[in-house]
């Protein structure tokens, strides 16, 4: 065994995209994009100091999760014959990986480049029965500024020696307008989703899928965050969305589009999940953030792509099983510009 990782801080800079980015969780603390007219504003909700993040208060501000994203019915499923229970950390299920998931371990740099195309990679190893997940697991991540408008994620996972599901997300809660800038409701947003999986009182998808034509659900033409999330039963938005309708490029799928009216800053999310959780920062209630500002509810959203809610005690949504020596991949592009 080499000797265990620091929580350190490494920086990305192209000139045009700058990123502050923690191998603690895998953590993007700060990202800094100009708008149309030039001025500079950094885009993420985050904390001063790492420390912060490792106190239990951070509601998985930019964060990699894993090694299940989002919710597990009563923290419960079986695979290959085996039962196997997982911590419950919110309400009755397990949500992220557990109560020490992904986000809160230390991951090794294996790579951090600079130059005009500057990245870094993070790998973390997973061990068999941790947080209740079978088998062990090397997961990988690599953040890269592949141009001046883009900031490109990878994220692998290949299980050692048995089946395990596997769903990973990036969980940045994005300001378009600047993380201290107050709530989101005026952004204006779409979505190339057609559909979302409609939960229960437990948040926790039926196995239903819903169209989301004639609903608060449809972002299927850009609209503003605020205009029906009245309409939405609880807090805000909170659900995944099957994407089923966006063209596509290296592979990829437009995922979304996020507009910030005040300074026409612009993000087009691009990934090949099947799904993506558009959240709205609901939970978020007065936490002490960056520079000394207090972050409400919908003073973010959450883009996390990924795969289906639940998905491992859901017949019909797409598998995230993977067997030994297969790999898990998902690549997300963040596009930024300014209209």
């Amino acid at each position: 065994m080499g000797e265990q990782p620091k929580p350190e801080l490494y920086e990305l800079n192209n000139g045009s995209i700058r990123i502050k980015i923690t191998n603690y969780g895998a953590i993007v603390t700060h990202l800094f994009v100009p708008d149309r007219h030039g001025n500079v504003a950094d885009i993420v909700l985050g904390f001063d100091s790492i420390e912060s993040y490792m106190k239990d208060n951070s509601p998985y501000f930019g964060c990699i999760v894993g090694r299940v994203a989002n919710r597990i019915r009563d923290g419960k499923f079986a695979l290959n014959g085996v039962h196997y229970t997982l911590p419950v950390n919110n309400g009755p299920n397990s949500l992220h990986g557990g109560n020490k998931g992904f986000d809160k371990v230390l991951w090794e740099v294996v790579e951090h480049k600079d130059g005009d195309h500057p990245s870094i990679t993070f790998k973390y190893q997973s061990r068999d029965g941790e947080e209740g997940y079978p088998g062990d697991v090397t997961a990988t991540a690599t953040y890269a500024l592949t141009s001046s408008k883009t900031m490109r994620l990878d994220m692998e996972a290949v299980p050692k020696n048995k089946a395990t599901p596997i769903n990973l997300a990036q969980h940045t809660y994005w300001n378009l307008a600047g993380h201290n800038s107050g709530d989101v409701l005026d952004h204006s947003l779409q979505i190339w989703g057609s559909q979302i999986t409609p939960v229960d009182q437990n948040s926790i998808p039926t196995g239903e899928f819903l169209p989301v034509k004639g609903t608060a659900f449809d972002f299927t033409s850009e609209k503003k965050i605020g205009n029906s999330i009245t309409d939405v039963p609880g807090l805000g938005y909170d659900h995944n969305y099957v994407l089923d309708c966006g063209e596509e490029k290296i592979g990829l799928k437009h995922a979304a589009k996020v507009k910030d009216p005040s300074g026409s800053r612009v993000l087009d999310l691009w990934t090949d999940a099947p799904g993506m959780q558009f959240y709205t920062a609901n939970y978020v209630n007065g936490v002490a953030g960056k520079e000394g500002a207090v972050y409400e509810k919908h003073s973010g959203l959450c883009l996390e792509t990924q795969g289906f809610p639940n998905a491992i005690n859901q017949s019909n949504f797409p598998s995230i099983v993977v067997q030994p020596g297969e790999k898990y991949k998902q690549t997300m592009l963040f596009e930024f510009s300014a209209e």
